[in-house]
């Protein structure tokens, strides 16, 4: 039988509040989106300010770090004409994000989960979301 590890509420909660400090501290507004290790979704929050748009991309970058257990960064240059992932971004429905901000949050070498952030820039976003995974590491 396989124990499985995976993001809590409490956990979700954590990160959340790291990312919007962080989020604070840049001075972007961010949508800020915590999932399990199977992409369902845990905890949102859109910042006053936060781009209404950035909801769905941000809960997308989690789903697809978590589900793909990969940064949505990564798939950035892979994604792109003639690279061997090319058209993924259309794949599950256009879910599948290839622009950073999307993490796994990795623990004792298993995904359990992942975060997605959106709302400023993709550097501004990976910082977020690096916030969010740093906290909770550092909880364990």
């Amino acid at each position: 039988m396989i124990t499985i590890q995976r993001l809590d509420l409490d956990d979700a909660r954590l990160m959340l509040d790291a990312a919007k400090v962080k989020a604070v501290e840049i001075a972007v507004p961010m949508c800020i989106a915590i999932t399990d290790d199977a992409g369902n979704l845990i905890a949102f929050e859109r910042m006053d300010g936060g781009k209404v748009t950035s909801t769905t991309i941000a809960i997308d970058k989690s789903y697809t770090a978590s589900g793909a257990k990969k940064a949505t960064h990564e798939y950035g240059d892979a994604s792109q004409p003639g690279k061997p992932a090319y058209g993924i971004s259309s794949a599950i429905g256009g879910r599948l994000m290839v622009v950073g901000g999307g993490l796994p949050v990795v623990v004792d070498g298993h995904c359990v989960g992942g975060i997605g952030v959106s709302s400023g820039s993709p550097a501004q976003d990976m910082e977020v979301a690096q916030a969010g995974v740093d906290a909770l590491l550092s909880s364990l």
